[in-house]
Parts: structure tokens; sequence; C-alpha cells
């Protein structure tokens, strides 16, 4: 907060502890890419739904409603809005909603201290494919406008 900068975990976590401050789980999930950085989402539940608060360079790689009825639908909604610099869809994973209360022990929503168990544990666990490699092989890049408007305002590196 100090240097009013944030990649996608920290955004994260500062999301999941907003939404336990007003009555939520803090959990959060990853997507996990290909020739590409994963990606960290704050997950919530509301009516039976769930949705995402998040952190991206990519305006299609950040908030979602609470309109889906499934983790696995969730995360097919960014499918479409992820991709890398050369224009390649990455997405291929994610896994299971992770509860920060695991981490209460260190604090991880006051802590100045890095909470790399944090970012370990999303390592580790398992992630459940999303598409298979037949039809990785037949994806399509993203097309110019598309490309345009996804890294809009994006620092490109």
């Amino acid at each position: 907060m100090r240097e009013r900068t944030a990649h996608c975990l920290e955004g994260a976590l500062f999301a999941a502890a907003a939404l336990r401050v007003n009555g939520f789980p803090p959990l959060i999930m990853d997507l996990e890419a290909i020739q590409d950085t994963d990606h960290v989402l704050a997950v919530y539940r509301m009516n039976g739904h769930w949705g995402t608060i998040a952190k991206s360079n990519f305006s299609g790689l950040r908030f979602r409603e609470p309109v889906y009825k499934t983790i696995r639908e969730l995360a097919m909604s960014y499918f479409d809005d992820y991709f890398n610099y050369r224009g390649e869809r990455t997405l291929r994973g994610y896994c299971k909603p992770i509860d920060l209360k695991r981490f209460d022990g260190m604090q991880w929503m006051t802590t100045e201290k890095p909470v790399w168990a944090v970012p370990e544990l999303l390592l580790e666990v398992p992630h459940i494919r999303l598409i298979s490699d037949r039809q990785a092989k037949q994806l399509n890049r993203v097309d110019g406008r598309c490309y345009e408007a996804g890294t809009l305002g994006a620092v490109r590196h």
C-alpha cells in the first residue's frame, strides 16, 4: 500500500482481506498458464454463485460478477481474455479455492513481513485442466482488436 502498486497476488490477498472484513470467507484461487504467468484471484460466493475480485494489467482479467454456478465455469470465463504478449491463449487450469484462514497464525492480513507460504502453497496444490492438449494445439491467436483492448493501459515489458 505504501508503494501504491501491486501484482495480482498482492491484489488477491488485499481483496480476500476486504471480503473477510465484510463477512465472506477469505478465499483465493490460482489460474494456471503456460508461456505466461499464473493469475491469482480473490473469490467469493453470493446467493450460491461465484465471483472474483482481481488485479491485472490485462483489462479482461479483473472482476467477475457473482453469476457463475461452479468454480470451473468461473475459471472458463477468463479463457478468451487470458493471453500473453505474443497473442497466444495461455490459460490451462485452475485450483479449487483456498481458504486463507489457514495462514492466520502468520497474521497474513496485517503483517508487513513476506507471506511466502501463500504462493508456495499455490504451486503445490493440484490444478484442474481446462482444455486438452489437442484443444490447445488448435487454439487461434487473439485478434488485433481484442489484443489492443486486453492490453489497454498495460505496461509492456
